[in-house]
């Protein structure tokens, strides 16, 4: 994404991205990789990443902790049986994507990535040219049958088997609510029985209106459109036909927690909950 650069050069005199993308409209993508420390990402996605931490303090700890959860949940399923995922929203490439921890657990696992952003799919690419087990795709999260019918998908994940479909910090970048719904039940009525859906999504926690509406204003001008929050009762919805696995919907750092993750205090703002689901 950057030329290499002389120690102390200004790095957004260097940025350069691939053809048909415009650096100067903030991606989530890149904003998250921000958040989490990362160096995809240009000039305007660190100012509006920036304008978000002002509003919300404590928003890298929430993308830290909704990182974390992703491994703990891809790494429980993994260790019960699970060999097949589809990462639904991959993003940018970190440490510790799912098919690092998969394939530690279980290295017989094949593993799919789908992104809509041309940058994520270039990274991805890059990064996966010598994993045979795992691929990525293009594929938008609001199209469930174009991402489960694709060739590529199709000749990789055996439909008649379990597989885990994760929508990981993705689905709060959908405005209507009637089609957030429609999206997780499409993913879940195509999976057998012992399939797993994991889902985490961000709720205003303790953010004032103002606040939410200010950081709302920010997402807006993003290629994603905007954020959308929403409360409990709605995200637990998103489970309806599944089994909710122990402890059910919790924040996202609750989730079975491993010794020295990210713990977020109550108060502190922001709160994306998590949960995953098994198709009975």
């Amino acid at each position: 994404m950057r030329e290499r650069r002389g120690e102390g050069e200004d790095m957004t005199e260097h940025e350069q991205a691939p053809p048909g993308i415009d650096p100067t409209v903030p991606s989530v993508a890149r904003m998250y990789d921000y958040y989490l420390g990362g160096k995809d990402n240009f000039a305007s996605d660190r100012i509006a990443g920036e304008k978000i931490v002002e509003l919300v303090p404590n928003v890298k700890d929430v993308a830290r902790s909704n990182r974390a959860f992703l491994g703990r949940t891809v790494r429980h399923l993994a260790a019960a049986g699970i060999r097949q995922f589809i990462d639904i929203g991959t993003g940018l490439p970190t440490q510790e994507n799912v098919h690092q921890v998969v394939l530690r657990e279980a290295p017989d696992s094949q593993i799919v990535y789908v992104d809509n952003d041309p940058i994520v799919l270039v990274h991805a690419r890059a990064l996966l040219a010598d994993n045979a087990q795992t691929i990525v795709i293009p594929g938008d999260l609001r199209e469930p049958g174009a991402i489960l019918d694709h060739p590529d998908v199709r000749e990789r994940i055996d439909f008649d088997q379990p597989v885990a479909v994760l929508m990981v910090s993705i689905l709060h970048f959908v405005a209507d609510d009637k089609e957030v719904s429609g999206i997780a039940a499409s993913f879940g009525e195509r999976l057998v029985s012992g399939s797993h859906v994991v889902i985490s999504h961000v709720t205003s926690g303790d953010l004032t209106e103002e606040q939410v509406r200010q950081g709302r204003g920010v997402y807006g001008t993003t290629t994603a459109g905007g954020i959308f929050p929403r409360p409990l009762s709605q995200i637990r919805g998103l489970f309806d036909g599944l089994e909710m696995l122990e402890p059910g919907l919790v924040p996202v750092y609750d989730w079975r927690p491993d010794f020295g993750d990210v713990v977020i205090p109550p108060g502190a703002g922001a709160v994306t909950v998590g949960a995953v689901g098994r198709v009975p």
